[in-house]
């Protein structure tokens, strides 16, 4: 029986309950069993709702989709390294947060929650207010007033609110906290629900691998959604014998803001204060991500690490892609950044890097 579980206590919810976090102010996790019968998860579209017996929704008929998923996998030989590169950026709003927002807005249908508030630096706004439109669901989106002309534009042509907020991504994210006191928090972050769409991204990879996990998967590093989704969504399909081995969680970070590297080199169980310098991968600068312990801890238990890339490392990497034909944002280079500095350790592995979101919504023509 799905419940949702503190991170912190001992409390639990009811998974039909319209709670977004526990009463203690700690997030919850949704615990549930999954299964994944393949011989009919094959013959459905392709789209991650053929996983839909691993999915928290009780009814097919609120489900809230636009394809996403299944996204193409494709092998790049790189400065030595072979590489499966997912084309996260192919999804339907332009990124992976298109995984978490069609199943957390589907719950949110499901419960009969008709507004909502969201805090984002740009993608996972554009995917919630998107994915809302289609649900008849109000949102409020807070953003950075930074944000990207093109990511706001996106976000507003769905009709949501649109806040901008003066100051740090933490400043975004205690406005929106603030306002969502008396809304709905369908937040990328805290909700539990969104991490249980990007989830899937662990199952399409086996499915394409033949129902084999890689040896490695390379993400970049923010708030950690794909990231702690991966882990999840590995451990699902092993805890039912569909995969014999977790693949190793390799967590990349931009020099300008890394506290999970700065933890993860350091020993610590938590992230200590850090000095945060501007960065091009605006998407991960998150210099408190609200579950950094629970990022700290899939990275270590998978046996995996983390790595700090600089600027330039980004920008070489981003050059890359765009010369074999993917045009990505500067955030999304920054997993392949990071496996080409890490070049000597994956080599002979089967490595996987997701390229996370489209260059379509953020100047990257600057950048090149």
């Amino acid at each position: 029986m799905a419940t949702l579980s503190c991170i912190s206590c001992t409390r639990s919810y009811p998974v039909d309950s319209p709670c977004w976090r526990c009463d203690c102010g700690s997030p919850l996790d949704l615990r549930m069993e999954s299964c994944f019968p393949a011989s009919a998860i094959t013959q459905r579209l392709p789209s991650l709702w053929r996983y839909r017996e691993a999915m928290p929704l009780g009814e097919k008929s609120t489900i809230i989709s636009l394809g996403e998923g299944m996204t193409p996998m494709i092998e790049e030989d790189i400065d030595g390294l072979h590489l499966l590169v997912k084309l996260e950026y192919l999804s339907p709003s332009g990124s992976f947060k298109d995984r978490g927002a069609t199943v957390m807005v589907s719950k949110m249908r499901e419960l009969g929650i008709t507004e909502a508030v969201e805090d984002s630096s740009g993608n996972a706004g554009s995917a919630i207010a998107l994915y809302c439109a289609r649900a008849g669901i109000r949102p409020s989106i807070y953003v950075p007033a930074s944000i990207s002309a093109g990511k706001l534009a996106q976000i507003a042509a769905s009709g949501a609110t649109i806040h901008r907020i003066e100051g740090t991504r933490e400043d975004v994210a205690t406005a929106a906290l603030a306002a969502a006191e008396q809304s709905y928090y369908a937040s990328h972050n805290w909700n539990p629900f969104f991490f249980h769409g990007t989830k899937t991204f662990a199952f399409e990879v086996c499915e394409q691998l033949g129902w084999q996990a890689p040896d490695v998967v390379v993400s970049p590093v923010g708030n950690g959604t794909l990231l702690l989704g991966s882990f999840i969504g590995f451990g699902e399909l092993q805890a039912v014998g569909m995969i014999h081995h977790l693949p190793i969680l390799i967590g990349v970070q931009s020099e300008g803001c890394a506290p999970i590297h700065t933890a993860f080199e350091t020993g610590l169980q938590d992230i200590p204060p850090i000095d945060r310098t501007p960065t091009i991968a605006e998407g991960i600068a998150i210099a408190r991500p609200v579950r950094r312990r629970q990022i700290l801890r899939a990275i270590r238990e998978t046996g995996g690490w983390t790595v700090a890339v600089t600027e330039q490392e980004i920008l070489h990497a981003l050059r890359t892609l765009c010369l074999r034909g993917c045009y990505v944002e500067p955030t999304a280079a920054v997993a392949l950044a990071g496996a080409m500095k890490m070049n000597d350790d994956l080599r002979g592995k089967t490595v996987v890097v997701p390229l996370t979101g489209s260059g379509l919504k953020t100047g990257v023509q600057g950048h090149l």
